[in-house]
This record gives C-alpha cells, structure tokens and sequence, in this order.
C-alpha cells in the first residue's frame, strides 16, 4: 500500500508522522485522533486520524508493532501537523513486532517518484 505516512525507525522505536506533501493536502489540520498506549497494530491498518477544515484522513501503520508513545502537543496544537511535519508535528511511535518491515517501504527518491504518479494524485489518504 503507498500512502504518505513517514516512518523513521532508530533504537527500536519507529516514529510515524505524515509527509509535508500530505500536510499541504490535507491543508488546516485541527484535531489528531491519537491511538491509545499499547495498542498493537499490523501493518497498513488505520491508526489514526487527521482532522481538516475540509476532511477526515485515515493514518496507516507503516509497520507492525505497539503504540509507545503519542505527541500530545497535538491536542493541545493539531496544526504542528502543518508547521512542523517532519519533526514537532510527529504522530505516534510503535516499537515494532516484525523487525525488517520497514525494508520494503518508498524512501524518499522513490517517494518524490510516487508523488509524481497518477496514483499519489488519486489517493484519498
């Protein structure tokens, strides 16, 4: 499944957030439904919420693996989502059951490439 969530795995613990591209898509983010504490996910499934002034977008697990912590600034100020995707505006963080998975996702020369399909302009995540 290519959607435009980001995944950065280091010591065990992979942050998922979603892409600047998708934040400007999503345009005015103003509520994150965060997923509770120890929930265990499998890949692609829908984790999380994003909330616009226009839509409702589905977040996917990029991998398998239990929520260890979520941003909760988030609640407090879901628009870090737009000012800040790739850092302060980070989603969740799963500690990962299937280690490896991560190997088979777009890095980001082959997500620019995805961007630039027919298929990225299609999606509706």
């Amino acid at each position: 499944m290519k959607s435009h969530e980001w995944v950065c795995v280091e010591g065990g613990t992979a942050s998922v957030g979603v892409s600047d591209h998708a934040q400007h898509e999503i345009t005015d983010v103003v509520y994150v439904e965060l997923p509770k504490l120890g929930r265990k996910v499998a890949q692609g499934e829908a984790i999380s919420v994003i909330e616009s002034v226009k839509a409702a977008f589905d977040i996917y697990a990029p991998v398998s693996g239990e929520v260890v912590a979520v941003n909760e600034a988030l609640t407090k100020d879901p628009a870090l989502v737009n000012r800040s995707p790739h850092e302060e505006g980070w989603l969740f963080k799963l500690k990962p059951s299937k280690p490896g998975e991560e190997n088979g996702l777009m890095d980001f020369a082959k997500y620019q490439e995805f961007l630039q399909s027919p298929a990225a302009h299609g999606a509706s995540h």
